[in-house]
């Protein structure tokens, strides 16, 4: 059971408190970047997961998947009104179905009295809220099996996914291996041309989505998510932008029955009362 003294406000630090979790040997921006579109009365609290010698494999994520559920559990029991796991792949490493990740989610929120929300399966709740049918998916660094299993996911989720394709695919790197040690950040221009290479091979979309977490510089070097970016993204390529980190935050905030607060995409600026 969730600690009874969280039920009253006076033993808050803030009138809403999120925890979120990432990937081990990722310092997150989650955290940071959900405070930044927040008002003062919204907390954030980050754990990392711990996994000895992690390698960013997907059988890695399979193996810990138990980890997401503690970290619910500890996340409840300081007082978390809501949880978010930051990261696409999870949802698919299992080869788990959305039903599956969604009943997942249900039973971990039920168990610990906290709704628990995986970034993966936020994306999908997002196009289905915006009623977006044909999307096509920005795969970023995404590795291979990485950008295959996510495609399946969405596909899984009855989403006509019309053209999927990651930046070495798309010829912004020459192989993987240059992709990947760029570490996550990339030139701020990479952004919006990933986004009209998509767009100019799949024109009659609904909506772009972008998997993982990427990283863009601003002009003086300070790397910002698709959060940040989404609003001139939209307005550069005339398409809703559903992104792994936007879908997150505007899935927490439905729970938490509040809204983010400046100007941003469709997505988060749906919550927003006129």
């Amino acid at each position: 059971m969730k600690p009874e003294r969280w039920n009253s406000l006076k033993n808050k630090l803030f009138t809403y408190q999120v925890g979120f979790t990432s990937p081990p040997h990722d310092f997150d921006a989650a955290p940071s970047d959900f405070l930044r579109i927040s008002a003062d009365n919204v907390g954030a609290h980050g754990r990392m997961l711990h996994v000895p010698d992690y390698a960013h494999e997907l059988t890695q994520r399979v193996d810990n998947f138990h980890l997401l559920e503690e970290f619910v559990n500890c996340m409840s029991n300081n007082g978390a009104d809501v949880c978010g796991q930051v990261g696409t792949n999870w949802v698919h490493c299992q080869g788990t179905t959305p039903d599956e990740i969604r009943d997942i989610c249900n039973r971990i929120g039920d168990t610990y009295e906290t709704p628990f929300h995986m970034a993966g399966y936020c994306v999908v709740e997002a196009l289905r809220e915006m009623g977006a049918e044909r999307i096509a998916l920005n795969s970023v660094y995404y590795w291979p099996d990485w950008r295959d299993g996510y495609a399946r996911f969405l596909t899984e989720a009855g989403f006509d996914l019309v053209y999927f394709a990651n930046f070495t695919d798309m010829g912004f790197f020459k192989t993987q291996q240059e992709c990947n040690d760029c570490i996550w950040i990339f030139d701020g221009d990479l952004a919006l041309k990933s986004m009209q290479y998509v767009v100019e091979r799949a024109p009659d979309v609904d909506a772009i989505v972008v998997n993982g977490m990427p990283n863009f510089r601003r002009a003086d070097g300070l790397p910002q998510r698709i959060v940040s970016l989404d609003r001139k993204l939209e307005a550069s390529v005339g398409k809703p932008i559903v992104s792994s980190d936007t879908a997150l935050y505007w899935r927490i905030f439905k729970s938490l029955g509040t809204a983010p607060v400046a100007a941003h995409g469709q997505l988060l600026s749906s919550l927003q009362q006129d």
